[in-house]
């Protein structure tokens, strides 16, 4: 396995693997650590099916199904996919709109996320140019970078998270497919208070964790000092230092860190440029600590 680091500070590509094989406990040590020091990896040239995914992403742990459970692989409910095209009856055939919007996921669950999988199969082009990039944000480097007053005021407080929210907002995106949340969807993910600042488990610093996909409030304050330092730490997080832009390759598999960065997906692309993507979340179930020691 060889690792190549990008010249941004965040992501790395990762040849000389076929993520198609039985993955072993070295390799996966090796990823690990790999994931908590470049935060975004890119498996180039790869060639899976939906349970090689599935089966990928479940050696770093649980894989979720998620709530609303719109769009998956025929016998893989845990495997999403993300697609603007549609069947010969007209029907979408994935979801067109996720990730639009810098977040983390699952931050609005108790139980959090370690990490991402998606593997591209299409990706969207126009003149040659690609397009759909998923950009990243450096959460290490954000919380390293804190005004020192800042991570007083926020030491030891948390902040309110809600999956609701971002549904609502991308529901309300002209185009869009979703739909409502039930009461029982809703009651399957009620808002969550999170720690602002966590310990990776992997690298053992520290980083920002609070997005403004899903952060609502900070837990013990007024609501105008909240909203202040909620607005400090999104603005913050956006600098252009902390930011990766990854462009897409068919046969691509991206693995993100959630607990280290947040991402964006891009939708610069039309209906007609087609994008499909097969995608796993990776649920922090397992002792990372002592398997990338």
């Amino acid at each position: 396995m060889e690792i190549t680091p990008n010249n941004a500070g965040l992501g790395a590509r990762v040849e000389g693997i076929d993520l198609a094989q039985p993955l072993g406990d070295a390799a996966r040590r090796d990823v690990l650590r790999a994931l908590g020091h470049y935060g975004v990896l890119c498996f180039p040239n790869q060639d899976l099916d939906a349970p090689a995914v599935s089966t990928f992403g479940s050696r770093f742990g649980d894989l979720e199904v998620n709530v609303a459970n719109m769009f998956h692989a025929p016998g893989h409910p845990e495997v999403m996919i993300l697609s603007n095209e549609r069947d010969a009856a007209g029907k979408p055939v994935g979801l067109s709109d996720a990730g639009q919007g810098w977040h983390t996921d699952m931050s609005y669950s108790h139980d959090i996320a370690l990490a991402n999988v998606l593997h591209a199969k299409r990706v969207p082009r126009r003149d040659g140019r690609v397009l759909g990039a998923t950009q990243f944000r450096n959460q290490h480097a954000a919380y390293d970078t804190l005004p020192e007053e800042v991570r007083q005021r926020l030491e030891g407080r948390f902040a309110v998270h809600d999956f609701e929210k971002f549904w609502d907002v991308m529901r309300a995106r002209p185009g869009s497919i979703r739909k409502a949340l039930t009461e029982a969807q809703k009651a399957a993910k009620p808002p969550v208070r999170q720690p602002i600042f966590r310990v990776h488990p992997v690298t053992g610093r520290r980083v920002l964790y609070c997005n403004p996909g899903y952060a609502m409030h900070i837990e013990g304050l007024e609501r105008a000092e909240s909203d202040a330092l909620l607005g400090f730490l999104f603005r913050h997080q956006s600098e252009a230092r902390f930011l990766y832009s990854h462009l897409w390759s068919e046969g691509d598999v991206l693995m993100w860190d959630n607990i280290g960065t947040t991402h964006n997906a891009v939708a610069d692309y039309a209906e007609d440029e087609p994008r499909f993507i097969l995608r796993v979340q990776v649920m922090a179930s397992l002792d990372y600590a002592a398997l990338a020691a």
